[in-house]
């Protein structure tokens, strides 16, 4: 068997784990409520950190979910309760920071750094768990 043989799978892992991780950071926008994007456009530091954040503390436990996955729906449903995990990450930070929204818009580089700590130690951890 050559290394080649295995094109096929990776090409669709690959895909795959790019589609999720798109799919998270569009459900990532949408639930911060601030047009991240548009201040990362701007410059904005701080929504750039959060986002880049939140994208490692996602594609940490779907790397390990590919890893680990037994097949490829096993990976689909590991990174889909990795994006709950992470998304209940980011309220639990809102809960503690009312106004993490409005800090991020602001250019607050302390409140970005935290939640994108949290977003990478609960990925981190999460990853962990999945091997």
């Amino acid at each position: 068997m050559t290394s080649l043989e295995n094109l096929p799978a990776f090409l669709g892992y690959f895909a795959g784990s790019l589609t999720l991780l798109a799919i998270f950071l569009v459900v990532q926008t949408w639930f911060l409520r601030i047009p991240e994007w548009q201040l990362i456009r701007e410059g904005n530091t701080a929504a750039a950190l959060s986002v880049a954040g939140g994208a490692g503390g996602f594609a940490l436990p779907l790397a390990s979910a590919i890893f680990h996955a037994a097949g490829f729906a096993d990976m689909v449903v590991w990174a889909v309760i990795s994006g709950v995990l992470q998304f209940a990450t980011c309220a639990a930070m809102r809960l503690l920071r009312r106004d993490v929204g409005a800090a991020l818009a602001r250019g607050d580089m302390a409140e970005a750094t935290v939640m994108a700590a949290a977003s990478l130690i609960i990925g981190l951890l999460n990853a962990a768990c999945l091997s």
